[in-house]
């Protein structure tokens, strides 16, 4: 369990760093210079073609597959720690 709150740790630091430079970058570029491509730091990046469509779909289908998955687990959980108490 350390393992894996350890590796959450690590990618949200990662990401909060990326998003730190970003900032300070867009800060640090005059008002006057031209609009760069990604300096909307909470836009969703857009797939380039059909196969990332179709990935991006798949992903989309796999994790509401595992949401519902980890739904009924706890569920299961919940039940069999309710008898436990009763």
């Amino acid at each position: 369990m350390a393992d894996a709150s350890t590796a959450a740790r690590d990618r949200i630091d990662r990401a909060l760093a990326l998003l730190e430079r970003k900032v300070l970058e867009l800060k640090a570029r005059p008002a006057t210079a031209p609009r760069v491509a990604d300096d909307d730091l909470f836009a969703i990046p857009l797939p380039a073609g059909p196969d990332e469509h179709r990935r991006i779909a798949e992903l989309e289908a796999a994790g509401r597959d595992a949401s519902a998955a980890l739904a009924a687990a706890a569920m299961a959980v919940r039940d069999i720690l309710a008898r436990d108490d009763a």
